[in-house]
Order: C-alpha cells, then sequence, then structure tokens
C-alpha cells in the first residue's frame, strides 16, 4: 500500500463508522447540530494522528519497543489520556460554548475504539510518517461520517445546518413549502439510531449496486 492509499483508505474503503463501525457512542451522541460534529472531528483529528505518531515513535525503538510490549494497552491509553486531556483544557480555554455542547463526550475520546484500535492495529506496527498519515485519513474519515449523520439529523430534526455558533443555514422553508413541520424524532437519541441506520443502509446499497456494476463489466469483457 502507497502512502496516498495509506491516507485515502480511511475515507470510504475502510471509514471507521460506516465499515468498522466503531466509536459509535460520540457518533450517536454530539451529531444533534453540524457544530458539534465538527467540533468532536477536531478533538478526534488532534488526538488520532498525535497517539499515531507517538506510538510509533515508541515502538519503532527496539530498546522501548522490548520494554513496553507487555504493557503496551495501559502505555497506549496513558499517552491517549494525555492528548485527550490537552484537546479537553484548550476547549475549555478557547471554545467554552463547544466545550459545554460536547460536555462529557471530551474526556470520552480516551475510550474511542478508533484511536485505541488504530494504535493497536497500525501504529505499533508501521512508521512514524504512515501512522501519522493513517491517523489522518482515519480521523477525516470519522469526521466526515458524524458531519454526514450530523446534517441529516439536524436537518430533518430542526430545519437547519449549524456549522458555527450563529452561522448556519435556516432551511424551514423547504419544510414550510411542503405543509409540514420539522420532524423533531431525529434530534433526539432514538432518531440518531434511526439515522445512522438509513444512511448506512443507503452506503451500503450504493455499494453493492457499484459491485454488480463492475461485475457485469468484468464479465462482459471476459465473456
Amino acid at each position: 500500500m502507497n502512502r496516498i492509499d495509506n491516507l485515502t483508505k480511511g475515507f470510504i474503503k475502510e471509514n471507521p463508522l460506516f465499515v468498522s463501525v466503531l466509536g459509535m457512542c460520540p457518533s450517536l451522541a454530539v451529531t444533534t447540530s453540524l457544530e458539534n460534529a465538527l467540533g468532536m472531528g477536531i478533538g478526534v483529528f488532534f488526538v488520532l494522528t498525535l497517539s499515531n505518531f507517538i506510538v510509533s515513535l515508541v515502538m519503532s525503538n527496539k530498546t522501548l519497543a522490548d520494554l513496553v510490549r507487555p504493557v503496551r494497552i495501559p502505555v497506549y491509553i496513558v499517552i491517549i489520556a494525555t492528548l485527550v486531556t490537552v484537546v479537553e483544557m484548550l476547549m475549555h480555554a478557547f471554545l467554552i460554548d463547544l466545550y459545554k455542547s460536547l460536555g462529557v463526550f471530551i474526556p470520552l475520546i480516551v475510550v474511542n475504539c478508533i484511536i485505541l484500535g488504530r494504535a493497536e492495529a497500525f501504529a505499533s506496527e508501521n512508521k512514524p510518517l504512515d501512522s501519522v498519515l493513517d491517523g489522518i485519513g482515519m480521523a477525516l474519515g470519522f469526521t466526515g461520517a458524524i458531519a454526514l449523520i450530523s446534517i441529516f439529523r439536524e436537518f430533518l430534526g430542526a430545519g437547519t445546518i449549524t456549522v458555527w455558533g450563529d452561522f448556519g443555514l435556516n432551511l424551514t422553508f423547504i419544510f414550510n413549502f411542503l405543509h409540514m413541520e420539522p420532524i423533531g424524532l431525529f434530534i433526539q437519541p432514538v432518531g440518531a439510531f434511526l439515522s445512522f441506520g438509513l444512511i448506512l443502509a443507503t452506503l451500503t446499497a450504493i455499494g453493492n449496486k457499484n459491485k454488480e456494476r463492475i461485475a457485469a463489466r468484468e464479465a462482459t469483457v471476459n465473456g
């Protein structure tokens, strides 16, 4: 796998949410608005990229690797927890509204399966640069996934898309044109599962259609 493939695999092919189905807790909890999704995505991007880099640096050093390997999971968690604490402090200092909105889900980044999973499955076995590219790709794929869910939920549930603060789109005119109200169910907890299921089913159907087209094309060429 070249470095371009390593970077882009997390976008679609190995998307941590829609393919691996990891990180469900923050994905379903913070996607009531695009603003919250982007804020969580920024936090995950910072932690995932740097944790991959640090873990790779440690495990690339034979002496350190031999020392750490028997207790690697607690070591990874300490690294991740330290980075999450930095993110939490920065948000508290500079993005107080976002900090209050995300609440307990910021420290819960520590136990996000995507971050620990990439540290164990990839960063511990690969060079620092490759691990950074993997972290960037997976973080962007995760951010894109929760952004898609949040747009879907917020639009259907409130008729708006909140990009950041007071900046956003008011799309209630669409519901007014259709003579209906926004479906409040979608911004409730059950709406998160419903939205995720609908989007995942749609993406799966599109993927299956593409596979059928490719198979038919290959059959035509070989036939």
